[in-house]
């Protein structure tokens, strides 16, 4: 790091630039997100960028990775506060308000995943591909909830039930509401 940055600037920086992303993310989708721009909102050099993150590829995939773990975070919180299947709903419906506040955790446009994911270096793909397992292994890794299905179809129900948030702008209905009802439905079939 240049001698120009304190320890303090350095972190604000880099707290900045992953929050620009995260938001330009969201808004615009990858492609559309240059580097150039989220210098210019953060207020550094593009050279300067490169000091915090090798390219624009290990950037997103922090923020990625940093969106995921903040997720499972809090839903271990809500899961352990409440330590049975309405718990795991509960945890649930948080996680579909996260999706929906940052959609690029469904990307929207699958283009943009596939550029993401080809420009992506072994080690960030892996690390990317760990961080996706953890989500995946949320609620099965939970010793107080007993599936009554096979695990794969545990996680491939979720996973499809939190990937309607696609269909969200064809509902005739409120979609935070019909993901509520599916996610207390569903949780009885799903959990003893």
């Amino acid at each position: 790091m240049p001698k120009g940055f304190s320890e303090q600037e350095k972190e604000r920086i880099k707290e900045s630039l992953l929050d620009v992303c995260r938001r330009s993310w969201s808004r615009f989708g990858y492609k559309k997100t240059s580097v150039d721009e989220l210098c210019a909102q953060t207020g550094i050099s593009k050279g300067a960028f490169y000091l915090f993150f090798e390219s624009k590829e290990a950037l997103f995939c922090d923020v990625l990775c940093t969106v995921q773990d903040e997720i499972c975070s809090k839903a271990l919180v809500i899961m352990e506060e409440q330590k049975d299947k309405y718990g795991a709903a509960r945890a649930l419906k948080m996680i579909y308000r996260e999706y929906y506040e940052n959609n690029f955790l469904y990307f929207g446009s699958g283009t943009d995943l596939t550029v993401l994911l080809n420009r992506l270096s072994e080690e960030q793909a892996k690390r990317l591909e760990e961080s996706q397992n953890k989500s995946r292994r949320l609620f099965e890794d939970q010793p107080y909830l007993k599936l009554k299905v096979p695990r794969d179809m545990a996680a491939s129900v979720i996973y499809s039930l939190l990937m309607n948030i696609r269909n969200k702008d064809v509902l005739p209905w409120n979609h935070m509401e019909i993901f509520d009802f599916m996610a207390d439905h569903l949780i009885d079939s799903l959990y003893e």
